[in-house]
């Protein structure tokens, strides 16, 4: 009992000294600020500073209105000096009725050094961290540094890493200060699963999030590493693929992540509440706006009645009618669309109300955290500028535009109040990241054998937005270069300027019997009508070349000349059996030219081509591209379109007119199986020059698979030459896919399968069939146009080395002169 009391004495013994040393401090500080509350800041005493100047210590105490110091001034000076972070320690004495402030200063960095960190490299952490060289040490800096180091390892994946500060003295007052890592493992997201999802499955949902499970693959990506930020959009990203879906209930309830010591990572469970799909009722305009016609907007709306209900199409409809309206000198107008759901029916009726809104201006827009990207890039993305109406939609248009630039880890824009009620200012924060990128490309395929390239990119050349690449190919068959630039605001226009300059050579192989080099140059404009909606004109001028071996050229005939020895052409042999050179050279009909044709010879459609030399195409033309894939690198829905003409003849040595189309449509089957339907055709139309054969279409499983490259079409057939493949000047093709998962494969593996159905036909060949000087004809191997057909499987890997595929496909119709190639493989990747 007495130890207990001896205890409980001492322990408020020590109470009361704690509680009477702040009491005492205070105390002490009111004392000396009673005593020198007379006094100026002029007579203020300064010691124990070294580097910091005596009156800048004392220009933290403010005097009052009578030019005196009192209690309070001097109490609030006491705070400002420590709240700098300068000194270790500050003290107010009272010195023969003087007031002095003695300071001790905080050391100066000599140098900020990382040890330890493998992961991460120094000049990434230099970057984050507050505490630089020559800068002062302050402890609450070195401890806000060690959290956001510690935070960067997490967010790449490390969640066992420490770091621990060092500080070492040094002579004069300086000190090194040494951040220890500790980095640990990896930690990553073990599995990923979905509660509640009844309308999509789980491998589904898994294709639409960024975050992915890990894998024996994953040490090729880092999205599998555990990231809460990237989670937390995944949430965002989950709702808004319900909403385009129709699903206007859907709830993202939660996303619960948990660490599991046994498995060494995080599981992740989304819970959702879909809620049923709605269509779209009915959709309506109102105006509130006397002199504005709600109906003019129609036209505007994507949305359909009897469609599903997707608040995507909505909310680009609202974008657009905002901009008309802005168009037509409704500034301040505003569409606010409205959906009432019919919850027995599941139906949406949706309502674009279109009214006065407040009359707010942008007062300033402030670009922030843009340390490299030039601000009026950033600027001209923006619809609406300083002193304009403030317009939500256009604000979030500018803020879409900025994140599809891909120069940003993240872009903000967020309104404040301005200097009045009716202003506004517009923060655009942004985080900047790499833009360029160096790649070495490899790939193997049964046409062009191997391949590699290797390329240097910068999508904002100098921070102004500019676009620039140069690569160079070299490979079995395929060897070449080329420059491109594109300048995408052209004279402060959305109007986007490229410049492209190539080189390309094209080896003989198995398909084609001769060489050819092209060397061209092309100036082209982008015009971006819609998002889903693209027009590019260009100009190309380049000049073609073709070489063949001399062993597949060498029966040059002269038929006026005897005294050589006659090598006619079976063509000619077929046509005059009664010649006396035919006759004396020992040639018949059937024999044909065997001196001329022994060791194999060039069609003449080829000749004529080697004959003419380099060629020199100048044309002008257009693409027309429609696309509203959900999906440009795997697609699972949307229709990409395009329209290609082009017009040789203004100058050159060549002239007509290529128009080719080409329809891919993707859509959901059922479940995750995905039908892909594609149609293409084109149609090449003589100007009045004559066509040469290496401007014909030369087609083969890029139009029906199965067969081989230029596989397919007019062939000449001529006896003991290379067949070579003539073209046409017409064809057209149609294709049925269905692609689906390995559902018992992970969903990051990336592997799909496919099965398919091709026809197409290539026909109409109308470049030379003979040649004046040396007699030579070809002989046309006659389809007629005859439809080929095939079926066939696919393997498809998006893989970590690129997207690659393998192609079985088994040719049902074809003609006697067709090429087939059942198996075939083609790739490549970037790394």
């Amino acid at each position: 009992m007495m130890v207990g009391m001896r205890v409980l004495r001492g322990g408020l013994a020590a109470a009361l000294i704690m509680v009477a040393l702040p009491i005492a401090a205070v105390a002490t500080v009111s004392l000396v600020s009673s005593q020198a509350s007379a006094q100026t800041t002029a007579s203020i005493g300064v010691e124990g500073n070294r580097r910091i100047e005596a009156d800048t210590i004392r220009s933290y105490f403010k005097p009052g209105p009578n030019g005196r110091l009192d209690s309070a001034r001097i109490d609030d000076g006491l705070k400002a000096l420590i709240e700098t972070g300068l000194f270790q320690d500050v003290k107010i004495n009272n010195a023969g009725g003087r007031l002095v402030v003695v300071v001790v200063e905080n050391p100066v960095i000599g140098r900020v050094a990382f040890e330890g960190n493998k992961k991460v490299k120094d000049e990434q952490l230099q970057v984050e961290v507050q505490s630089k060289a020559r800068g002062t040490l302050s402890r609450a800096m070195v401890q806000s540094d060690t959290a956001r180091i510690t935070e960067i390892y997490r967010r790449n994946g490390r969640y066992d890493v420490k770091v621990e500060p060092k500080i070492i003295e040094q002579p004069n007052n300086r000190v090194d200060l040494v951040f220890e890592v500790t980095e640990g493992s990896k930690t990553t997201v073990k599995s990923i699963e979905f509660v509640g999802n009844q309308a999509f499955s789980s491998y589904r949902l898994r294709d639409q999030i960024k975050t992915r499970e890990s894998n024996f693959l994953s040490f090729l990506a880092s999205n599998d590493t555990y990231d809460p930020d990237r989670i937390e959009a995944d949430r965002d990203v989950l709702r808004r693929y319900y909403l385009k879906n129709g699903y206007a209930d859907v709830q993202i309830v939660a996303a619960l992540t948990e660490y599991d010591p046994a498995r060494g990572g995080f599981l992740v469970t989304f819970k959702i509440e879909e809620g049923q799909q709605y269509r779209v009722g009915s959709v309506e305009f109102q105006s509130s706006i006397a002199t504005l016609d709600a109906n003019s907007f129609r036209p505007l709306s994507r949305v359909g009645v009897g469609s599903v209900y997707n608040a995507e199409a909505v909310e680009k409809s609202v974008e657009e009618m905002s901009i008309e309206a802005s168009r037509r000198g409704y500034a301040f107008a505003t569409v606010k669309p409205r959906g009432d759901r019919n919850f027995e029916a599941h139906t949406v009726s949706i309502v674009f109300a279109i009214e006065e809104g407040p009359r707010t201006y942008i007062e300033r827009i402030n670009v922030r955290g843009n340390t490299r990207t030039r601000d009026y890039v950033i600027r001209r993305e923006f619809d609406i500028s300083e002193g304009d109406a403030y317009n939500r939609a256009l604000v979030d248009r500018a803020e879409r535009r900025l994140k599809n630039l891909d120069y940003f880890k993240s872009v903000k824009i967020v309104p404040e109040p301005g200097s009045s009620s009716d202003r506004v200012v517009l923060n655009v924060d942004l985080e900047e990241k790499s833009t360029g990128d160096f790649s070495v490309s490899g790939g193997y395929s049964t046409a062009d054998g191997f391949l590699g390239e290797v390329s240097v990119s910068e999508r904002n050349l100098l921070g102004r937005g500019l676009y620039a690449k140069a690569s160079v190919q070299y490979g079995e068959r395929t060897q070449g270069y080329s420059l491109s630039f594109v300048e995408p605001y052209l004279l402060g226009y959305r109007v986007a300027l490229g410049l492209d300059f190539y080189q390309r050579k094209q080896l003989a192989s198995s398909y084609v019997s001769y060489d050819s080099k092209t060397m061209g140059f092309s100036p082209r404009l982008g015009f971006q009508l819609r998002e889903d909606l693209n027009l590019q004109v260009r100009y190309s001028i380049s000049q073609q070349e073709i070489t063949l071996p001399s062993y597949l050229t060498n029966c040059n005939n002269n038929i006026s000349n005897t005294n050589l020895p006659f090598n006619p052409t079976p063509a000619y042999v077929a046509a005059n059996p009664a010649d006396p050179n035919v006759i004396a050279g020992g040639f018949s009909p059937l024999i044909g030219g065997v001196n001329c044709y022994s060791d194999g010879e060039a069609s003449v459609a080829v000749k004529e081509g080697l004959a003419s030399g380099p060629v020199i195409t100048s044309a002008v033309g257009y693409s027309l591209a429609y696309n509203t894939l959900d999906n440009n690198k795997d697609p699972t829905s949307g229709i990409l379109a395009t329209l290609n003409q082009d017009f040789a003849g203004v100058g050159g040595d060549v002239s007509y007119l290529k128009t080719t189309g080409d329809v891919k449509l993707y859509t959901p089957v059922v479940s995750d199986i995905i039908g892909v339907l594609r149609l293409q055709g084109g149609v090449l139309t003589d100007t009045g020059k004559g066509i040469r054969m290496l401007d014909h279409f030369q087609m083969g499983p890029n139009l029906v698979r199965g067969f081989a490259p230029v596989g397919i079409g007019p062939r000449d057939i001529t006896p003991g030459t290379y067949n070579d493949a003539l073209g046409g000047t017409k064809y057209w093709g149609a294709s049925a896919e269905l692609q689906m998962p390995f559902w018992f494969l992970p969903k990051e593996v990336g592997l799909k399968g496919a099965v398919y159905a091709d026809a197409g036909s290539l026909f109409g060949y109308e470049g030379p069939t003979c040649r004046a000087a040396t007699a030579e004809c070809l002989t046309v191997g006659a389809d007629n146009g005859l439809i080929r057909t095939s079926v066939g499987m696919g393997l498809i890997w998006q893989s970590p080395f690129g997207p690659l595929r393998f192609d079985y496909a088994i040719p049902l119709t074809k003609s006697a002169n067709d090429r087939t190639q059942e198996f075939r493989f083609g790739g490549g990747t970037s790394f």
